[in-house]
């Protein structure tokens, strides 16, 4: 519980970057506006992916080490500096999964749907459970995989013990 304020001051400076690169991206749509908006958009995701990974362990460094907000944010960039890409293929491939098994359960929904001749309570009950029960299982496997990245991490940069791991869900 003493690391919750730090861990939503993370997520909080997180949420306003994306949105100050949205206000960005709209600005440069406005005063360039064809092309302004495409270039400002591949900028600012190239750079915003970029600057995500960097510091994708800001929260087990902080739950760890015991840093601060600034802190777990600076050491997680040092953390990730030449693994980004890595990191990168991992989580793309999380997300493409977790997309295709949203996917699926759309497609599933739609069956139940066009079976019984349109919308029923029963569905949309079982169709926002389904949809809660997925999220929660993707949010799990991301949060597993980010703190099996900053205990490889430590472990390839630091030579810590894998029983760091241990600690952090503690």
């Amino acid at each position: 519980m003493r690391s919750i304020l730090p861990t939503l001051g993370v997520g909080l400076i997180v949420f306003l970057a994306m949105i100050l690169g949205l206000i960005v991206m709209g600005i440069a749509g406005m005063l360039v506006p064809i092309f302004g908006a495409i270039i400002a958009f591949v900028v600012l995701l190239v750079a915003g992916v970029r600057w995500l990974l960097g510091i994708s362990v800001s929260v087990p460094v902080l739950m760890q080490e015991r840093l601060g907000v600034f802190g777990a944010m600076s050491r997680s960039r040092a953390l990730t500096k030449g693994s980004r890409w890595p990191m990168f293929g991992v989580l793309l491939i999380l997300f493409l999964a977790a997309l295709a098994f949203q996917m699926m359960f759309a497609l599933l929904i739609g069956l139940i749907f066009a079976f019984f001749s349109g919308l029923s309570t029963v569905a949309l009950i079982f169709g926002a459970f389904g949809s809660v029960l997925i999220v929660t299982v993707v949010s799990t496997v991301a949060s597993v995989a980010i703190a099996v990245a900053y205990v490889e991490l430590r472990q390839v940069r630091e030579g810590t013990s894998v029983d760091e791991l241990a600690e952090i869900f503690s």
